[in-house]
């Protein structure tokens, strides 16, 4: 059996990364990892510190691990920890010492890297729709410097989940 390859779909808000992996592990038959945080701040509501995004990448982390047995060669995760990081950095101005080092650990076969040639679209969490472009640059460069094997997802609709499944089937 061959090892399993685990793809983090990231970026900015508001880039199709939840349609992306939803689509993608249909297309290759297999289970996707949702978003933790959107799960996370509905039942603790809209106000967060530091503490709550450790948490949220804990949680991610946990959801993923748990996912891991019913995937199929392929495990397609919606976020990863890379987006905790961007986030408090964003937010906060620091990144907690534990999201840095998780990073470096935890790394992919693959990051799907969404660039923001989409619509930004309403959601009650969401609190970017004017700066997405500086955080796609914040995440390509985060992305560089930890030397991740990314690459960038552009195009509406089913041209962007083709061009998200031609980087696919190069890693397998």
């Amino acid at each position: 059996m061959k090892p399993l390859k685990r793809i983090a779909i990231t970026g900015p808000e508001s880039t199709g990364k939840t349609w992306l992996a939803q689509h993608l592990a249909g297309h290759y038959q297999t289970v996707y990892v949702p978003e933790y945080a959107v799960e996370y701040l509905k039942k603790s509501g809209p106000d967060y510190n530091q503490k709550d995004i450790v948490n949220i990448a804990k949680g991610q982390l946990k959801q993923e691990n748990e996912l891991v047995e019913k995937s199929k060669r392929l495990l397609f995760c919606d976020t990863d920890l890379m987006v905790t990081k961007i986030w408090s950095k964003v937010v906060f101005g620091s990144v907690p010492r534990w999201i840095e080092q998780k990073v470096k650990e935890h790394q992919y076969d693959l990051y799907l890297l969404c660039y923001p040639d989409i619509e930004w679209e309403y959601a009650p969490f969401r609190q970017n729709p004017d700066d997405r472009d500086y955080l796609f640059g914040l995440y390509e460069e985060e992305m560089q410097k930890q030397h991740f094997n990314y690459r960038i997802i552009k195009g509406h609709g089913n041209q962007r989940l083709k061009n998200a499944i031609n980087f696919v089937d190069e890693l397998i």
